[in-house]
């Protein structure tokens, strides 16, 4: 039986259009896209990868996670834009 992992991505609108995202669980694995559904695919090529790398490199599995929390927050505009 496969092992199912659960990732997060912070998703952002890019500035030149369209999105990018960063696997808050894998650190330096990011994607971008035009559109929501191209970044979907993108951020799942580039967890594979992730992964991949991971085990070839590091000669370990990603780690497990032990708790998940999803907060969203609303930010007022121009909030953050530092």
């Amino acid at each position: 039986m496969a092992t199912v992992r659960e990732y997060t991505a912070a998703v952002y609108e890019a500035e030149e259009g369209g999105y990018w995202a960063e696997v808050l669980e894998a650190p330096g694995c990011v994607a971008q896209g035009e559109t929501l559904d191209e970044l979907e695919r993108n951020l799942r090529e580039a967890i594979d990868a992730w992964e991949e790398t991971r085990r070839e490199i590091d000669g370990e599995e990603p780690p497990r996670p032990v708790h998940r929390l999803t907060i969203l927050r609303e930010v007022p505009e121009g909030a953050g834009s530092r």
